[in-house]
């Protein structure tokens, strides 16, 4: 297992990171992700040190808390040994503070992340969507108290836009408060927007990402295919809906060429599609799920090696769309990007 630093801190990653989204399998979204138990868990995350991976992700919102009070049973007697990193700040309730970044919200969520994860320090806690009736003060502060406290080692963002996290960098900057080093971003072949915007600043600021979804939604496991219904058992049938949208036929054709390279390469075609994401720039840490020992230790297959620049550039042309203004003459007019070269 490779290991890369976080960001710009000391801490070191790897490559490869466990998701534990499948973990409790509560509600219509999460359940359908996968409805692992204490024993499961355990057994997965056996797999997952014996492999080398050393960060462990969950959220407060998945299946209610119960992924957080699952993984938190896996790593008793371990603790030590494990990178432990949840989210905080989407609604768990109907109440008028159970949503959100405030003070209040942030103190008490990492109160109880701390109870169901059975731990008394979480090592990454990252926000999991911009509070916009917050001050971006008040949250900052928070944190400091937080990581003052030892409750939290780092912090870090996720789904944030380019502005949200920039604005949030330069009030940590000019008020001495912890600085975000992970931002949690949905990246893979077929939804690359993470480029336009977010993959510079991540650049220039030190802000590592940690990639959900690296398979876009389940679309890149190899049995999504042109012509073809979803298999039977596909989660996509109950959660396509809760993701990223995707061009049906810019996927068929990405699909094509990734089942070219697993030819040449002996590998599968969701190891080629994480391996194309391990080689971007910023990338600390690839998320990885799985609902069973069968896939876990496919996408674990997803290091150990890497795809030539030849292929490299393959996957890069047809996975290739369109940047929104006002980024795309940096990638199309030479002008612009002799002046400021885009980072891919």
């Amino acid at each position: 297992m490779e290991y890369r630093r976080l960001g710009s801190s000391g801490l070191k990653v790897s490559a490869l990171s466990f998701g534990a989204g499948t973990f409790g399998g509560k509600g219509p979204l999460f359940g359908a992700w996968g409805t692992t138990d204490e024993t499961e868990a355990r057994r997965l995350m056996d797999i997952c040190l014996d492999a080398g991976i050393n960060l462990f992700d969950t959220a407060d919102v998945y299946s209610e808390g119960a992924s957080e009070e699952v993984l938190g049973a896996a790593i008793k007697g371990r603790r030590e040994k494990v990178i432990l990193s949840t989210k905080i700040s989407l609604p768990l309730g109907d109440g008028p503070n159970d949503a959100g970044s405030s003070r209040s919200r942030l103190i008490k969520g990492v109160e109880d992340a701390l109870k169901r994860l059975g731990t008394d320090y979480i090592d990454l806690m990252q926000l999991h969507a911009f509070d916009a009736g917050t001050p971006v003060e008040e949250v900052l502060s928070t944190f400091d108290v937080l990581v003052r406290s030892g409750k939290l080692r780092y912090v870090g963002v996720s789904n944030f836009s380019g502005w949200q996290l920039m604005k949030s960098l330069g009030v940590a900057d000019r008020l001495g408060y912890p600085r975000y080093v992970a931002n949690q971003v949905y990246y893979s072949l077929v939804g690359r927007d993470y480029e336009w915007e977010l993959m510079p600043l991540g650049l220039d600021q030190g802000v590592g990402a940690l990639v959900w979804s690296p398979l876009g939604w389940g679309r890149l496991t190899g049995r999504i295919r042109r012509g073809k219904p979803w298999p039977e058992g596909s989660r996509l049938h109950h959660t396509a809906a809760f993701g990223p949208p995707v061009d049906d036929e810019k996927l068929y054709d990405i699909v094509d060429v990734l089942e070219v390279l697993a030819e040449e390469t002996g590998k599968t075609v969701p190891q080629i599609a994480i391996n194309w994401i391990l080689q971007r720039p910023t990338v600390s840490s690839v998320i990885i799920g799985a609902r069973n020992e069968e896939q876990l230790r496919q996408n674990l297959g997803a290091v150990g090696w890497s795809l030539s620049a030849e292929q490299v550039a393959r996957l890069d042309g047809v996975s290739a769309t369109t940047a929104p203004y006002p980024h795309f003459p940096y990638y199309r007019q030479e002008g612009f990007a002799r002046i400021n070269p885009p980072p891919v």
